[in-house]
């Protein structure tokens, strides 16, 4: 017997951005988790700094932010501490709507991001996107 399984398909549009210390890590992540959805949604890179060292940027990251807004939402996924506060900062310094609609998901940086990426394909909202993500912690890659 075949069990066969409705995927629930939403309507929201929730954009991704990726905030790393380094840009290659996160335009690698990037890389890996477009083949994966095949452009259904908007994912972009807030890493590195101005002058190509490792380091974040708030306002790249709000740049970022307003590139793949497009009304459902935003989640921002960082690797590290810094990555966080920098979030954070550019978080408070956007406007609404954006501001009210884009949150910060507590998960592994990898694992997170491509289990939001999936979540957000399908068209779930931003809490759907961010639990997602979230739920990755923790997660056992060995058996």
């Amino acid at each position: 017997m075949i069990n066969i399984v409705k995927v629930k398909w939403g309507d929201a549009l929730v954009g991704i951005v990726l905030v790393s210390h380094s840009k290659k890590m996160a335009d690698g992540a990037k890389e890996i988790i477009e083949q994966v959805i095949r452009g259904k949604i908007k994912i972009e890179v807030a890493a590195g700094t101005s002058d190509n060292r490792l380091g974040t940027d708030v306002f790249l990251i709000e740049e970022k932010v307003m590139e793949v807004f497009d009304g459902d939402g935003v989640l921002i996924i960082p690797d590290l501490g810094s990555a966080v506060m920098s979030a954070e900062m550019a978080i408070e310094s956007l406007e609404e709507p954006i501001k009210s609609k884009t949150q910060l998901a507590d998960s592994p940086f990898f694992e997170g991001a491509i289990s939001a990426a999936m979540e957000a394909s399908f068209g779930k909202s931003l809490e759907e996107v961010k639990q997602a993500a979230e739920n990755t912690r923790g997660m056992k890659k060995i058996a």
